[in-house]
């Protein structure tokens, strides 16, 4: 897994989501984040390309772990909008 990476706050290239399945599933990610004062956190956010093995095993509101060349992290799967792209959210160290 090789992609780009900007200064600790953005990432954009392949990931894999860890779940329930026994395999990991390959996909492509769009990431970025940025501390938040209010809570003392980092907050990062992203979307996760179209994908239909992802699709068929998660739904929003699913618990997973994202992982990139870069690092692994927990997230939740959120609303997929209008292009079938999923947002992923999480909390403290990102994957990126």
């Amino acid at each position: 897994m090789t992609g780009r990476r900007e200064a600790g706050e953005e990432y954009a290239g392949p990931a894999q989501v860890l779940g329930d399945s026994p395999e990991p599933i390959d996909v492509e990610v769009q990431l970025r984040g940025h501390f938040e004062p209010n809570d003392g956190r980092f907050h990062w956010y992203g979307r996760i390309a179209a994908n239909e093995a992802l699709d068929a095993q998660h739904r929003s509101g699913a618990r997973v772990a994202l992982r990139t060349p870069y690092g692994i992290a927990a997230g939740k799967i959120a609303d997929v909008d209008p292009w079938g792209r999923f947002r992923i959210t999480g909390l403290g160290t990102p994957p990126f």
